[in-house]
């Protein structure tokens, strides 16, 4: 199935995966995802907010047990963050029937819609608007960086903007949520276990700065007459990297606009994107306030410390582990499955090892071994739940 996705969305220069919400590329992932369903009997549900469900079982008549992840990705992201979570779990349903396992709950497969934010800058909006932890009034409002709204979007997917909001309807299907994830970072490795379950996601946020100044021309304005907002954007990156390593946590400007970003004119105005993550709520406050001093910033997102549920994860790492337990981490990475747990959802993760930590990037990896032994764990998790 991995095979199936590759070119999808793939950029022949970099060989990285760009597959913003909505786009061309998302909407044939889309169809794959209900062709998948189909193969396998499934019912496929396509709720309010984009939102995919392919169903064994019916959850109208008791909450299932739901898997799955997303197939949207960052720019220029890898090919396992997010899908591998999707054909895990349609993988995880075919070794069930294998073993002739009949579940006594339903079983449900969920792909949610624009989890990376790359498009709009929200992370995780289809669970964030299916939770009504995301306004949709806001939501609608948001514009890409071509400047369409997401309304805009929306009308031209065929799908109404209006709709969108909280889904109690499709909440009340959702007895139970375990996302399966490549593991972005090196813990696994450490521990030299091929699955992992997560304790908890970090609280982490983004803020746009803009740092204004006058535009000028290059060539004849004087050094001492310039009014430059690159300076101002520049102190704030090395601001950033030394407050963040004071306070123990993460900060990052990754994304930035220059304007007019022309190569011969001093910026009249540069906008910039933070952002920070921590064990602490605390420590990432700090440093966003530190930084914020004298500049304009917005709060873009924010998700507080995500704990998820103990017995659940216990009982999994039980299941999962082998002989022993499984290792239990933390993981500063967002997901949907942490979306699900803050509004009350009983969730939890796997994830499986990445043996270079790196993600986000075309050079993020699995083994296919442990891709196979992530398949088999999550089989477990949903036999032992789902029975």
């Amino acid at each position: 199935m991995l095979d199936e996705l590759a070119h999808i969305g793939r950029d022949p220069a970099t060989h990285g995966y760009v597959r913003d919400a909505w786009s061309p590329a998302d909407l044939e992932l889309r169809e794959w995802f209900g062709q998948e369903a189909a193969r396998r009997g499934l019912d496929l549900h396509d709720d309010r907010n984009g939102n995919l469900w392919a169903w064994w079982g019916d959850p109208d008549r008791e909450p299932g047990v739901v898997t799955g992840s997303h197939l949207d990705s960052v720019r220029q992201g890898g090919a396992f963050d997010g899908p591998l979570g999707i054909v895990s779990a349609f993988a995880a349903l075919d070794r069930l029937r294998e073993r002739g396992f009949a579940p006594a709950r339903p079983i449900g497969v969920a792909c949610f819609t624009d989890e990376e934010g790359a498009r709009f800058g929200v992370p995780c909006m289809g669970s964030r608007l299916l939770t009504g932890v995301l306004d949709p009034g806001r939501a609608i409002g948001l514009r890409d960086d071509a400047g369409d709204t997401l309304a805009d979007v929306l009308r031209r997917a065929g799908r109404k903007p209006s709709a969108l909001g909280r889904d109690d309807e499709t909440l009340s299907r959702v007895g139970v949520f375990v996302e399966l994830h490549v593991e972005q970072g090196r813990g696994l490795v450490e521990t030299g276990a091929p699955v992992g379950v997560a304790s908890a996601i970090w609280p982490h946020g983004r803020w746009r700065f803009d740092f204004h100044g006058e535009a000028n021309h290059a060539g004849t304005t004087r050094l001492e007459d310039r009014d430059d907002p690159m300076l101002a954007y520049a102190r704030a990156v090395l601001e950033a990297r030394e407050a963040a390593g004071r306070h123990g946590i993460v900060a990052t400007f990754g994304k930035v606009r220059v304007s007019p970003n022309n190569a011969n004119a001093v910026p009249g105005l540069v906008s910039a994107w933070l952002d920070a993550r921590g064990a602490a709520e605390k420590d990432v406050r700090a440093l966003v306030e530190e930084l914020s001093r004298g500049q304009r910033v917005s709060e873009e997102s924010w998700t507080p410390v995500v704990d998820f549920d103990v017995p659940l994860r216990d009982r999994l790492a039980a299941v999962v582990g082998g002989e022993g337990p499984a290792p239990v981490l933390p993981t500063g990475a967002g997901h949907d499955a942490g979306i699900l747990a803050s509004a009350g959802v009983a969730a939890a993760m796997l994830f499986v090892r990445n043996p270079t930590g790196v993600s986000h990037s075309p050079s993020e990896h699995a083994e296919p071994d442990d891709c196979a032994k992530g398949v088999e764990a999550l089989a477990d998790a949903l036999e032992e739940l789902a029975r």
